[in-house]
């Protein structure tokens, strides 16, 4: 039976409920295209740096903003955008999804999974670029960030919150120095992204399956973006992965993030700035690549108690050619950060590895990124490679060196030889203390230098064996106070009585 009043009452009821609701498009025309560059008419609402969409499902970034067209970068290939289609505003500004589901995967610089692990589960997005936290929002950098490397920890020490620049020429171990730090990050709590800009989809691969092989990847994100990519793609990289790491920075926890290499980063910037048609400046770049730079690398902070206490520590890359310090993108940079570890082809080919310049890398942070006890015998360490350095150039000249001058050289041949390390074996802080003490109190002088590799690595693990107390009282107080140094010393010359 059909109740008619009830079909009434139903529709009566639909009618007081309706809202009519007009949904508006704001719609632009493709007026040119080429060299993933979009101009385009009619957006006049749009907003800097907002995502635009294409008919083909193709995004772009709006990045100039002139009278009578919008410059959009387009975030993929180009062929199928012609002349004419339509761009409908998304009225989003770029953003990528941030939180701790992103670690352990590889993902694009629009956070999207490029793994094959299947789709990452996140509902918190972030803008890739936000404000850095000001003076108040920030305390001193104080909290060491070990490299778990010799000539880093006890030269030129990373703490937590910093920016050290690690600059030198192609293929002097820059990413491997990078790479050492988040495998040496493992149980250390401190979450790592790694930012491969225009690097080899098969370097990535690459670099993947190592961290798994050390256990680091459970704690990492990787942000790839290839060589092929659009170049908007590797100018939003960096960004997209500083923002993943402000996500964890403003819940409290400590993260490292690694720029490899901010080169290639200002190169596809200066592309897309030339495509643009903005005025170029010096080496052909805009003028606002300084600022690029700044406002990525000031968002590293140690954010101060009131906001959590996070911090975020970022180690940008940098290609130097034929060592030129003094190039425009090198100095510039060298101005905004804390510090640079600088590695030369020279050093490299000689056999000392890491290839660190310790004479002009430096630490603007220094003593207060590292614990007391290292702070006690890396002193000594420093001056005793600055003399060694200062008369090593003289004594190639001369034949008859006196006693002293040959004492300096020695020790300072031996504390050269001891900071050599292998990749992939960084080393904890407690056991870098015991061999950086064995080489400036002059214990080693009279191990054959060639053999001193060999004698650290027994010389730990006798340590280890033999007084494990000492090294796990260093790792806990982080002093080496007097009493200890003295029964170091006595271990040391037991150890070298059977070597």
């Amino acid at each position: 039976m059909i109740n008619a009043d009830e079909i009434a009452g139903i529709l009566k009821t639909q009618i007081a409920g309706f809202k009519s609701e007009v949904h508006e498009d704001q719609v632009g025309t493709v007026i040119e295209v080429g060299s993933n560059i979009a101009r385009v008419y009619g957006l006049e609402k749009v907003q800097q740096s907002e995502l635009v969409e294409f008919p083909n499902g193709l995004r772009g970034i709006a990045l100039n903003l002139e009278e009578d067209n919008v410059g959009v970068i387009i975030l993929g290939p180009d062929d199928d955008i012609k002349e004419g289609m339509q761009v409908r505003r998304t009225g989003r500004i770029v953003s990528v999804p941030v939180g701790e589901s992103n670690l352990g995967r590889v993902v694009d610089p629009l956070g999207n999974p490029i793994d094959g692990k299947g789709p990452i589960e996140t509902k918190r997005f972030r803008t890739i670029e936000n404000t850095a936290p000001g003076v108040i929002e920030r305390q001193p950098v104080k909290q060491p960030l070990q490299t778990g490397i010799r000539a880093i920890d006890a030269l030129i020490p990373i703490g937590r919150g910093q920016r050290e620049l690690i600059i030198g020429d192609r293929s002097t171990g820059k990413t491997a120095i990078a790479i050492d730090t988040i495998v040496n990050q493992k149980g250390k709590g401190v979450f790592c992204i790694y930012v491969a800009i225009g690097q080899k989809i098969s370097t990535v691969a690459a670099l993947a399956q190592t961290l798994e092989h050390y256990g680091a990847m459970e704690y990492t994100t990787i942000v790839a973006v290839g060589p092929a990519e659009s170049p908007a793609l590797k100018y939003i990289a960096p960004y997209a992965g500083c923002a993943m790491g402000e996500e964890l920075m403003y819940a409290g926890k400590d993260v490292l993030i690694v720029y490899d290499d901010l080169t290639k980063h200002a190169q596809a910037y200066r592309e897309v700035s030339l495509l643009l048609r903005r005025p170029p400046g010096r080496e052909a770049y805009p003028g606002d690549i300084f600022f690029l730079h700044s406002r990525l690398l000031e968002r590293a902070a140690k954010l101060s108690d009131d906001k959590g206490g996070g911090s975020l520590t970022a180690l940008p890359v940098i290609e130097t050619q034929a060592g030129d310090v003094s190039a425009y993108i090198p100095t510039n940079l060298i101005s905004i950060t804390d510090g640079q570890i600088y590695l030369t082809t020279g050093l490299f080919f000689q056999g000392i590895r890491p290839a660190v310049d310790v004479g002009i890398s430096v630490s603007r942070v220094g003593g207060s990124a590292q614990i007391k006890a290292m702070r006690t015998v890396a002193g000594q360490l420093k001056l005793d490679l600055a003399q060694y350095r200062e008369l090593a150039a003289f004594a190639k000249l001369s034949s008859d060196l006196d006693k002293t001058t040959k004492a300096t050289l020695t020790r300072g041949e031996k504390i050269t030889e001891i900071l050599k390390q292998p990749q992939y074996h960084p080393q904890p802080v407690e056991d870098q203390v015991m061999l950086i003490f064995a080489a400036t109190r002059g214990f080693l002088t009279h191990i054959d230098t060639p053999r001193l590799q060999e004698w650290g690595r027994s010389f730990v693990d006798f340590m280890h064996e033999k007084h494990p107390e000492m090294a796990q009282g260093i790792a806990e107080s982080k002093q080496l106070p007097d009493e200890v140094a003295l029964k170091l010393g006595e271990a040391i010359e037991e150890f070298n009585k059977s070597f």
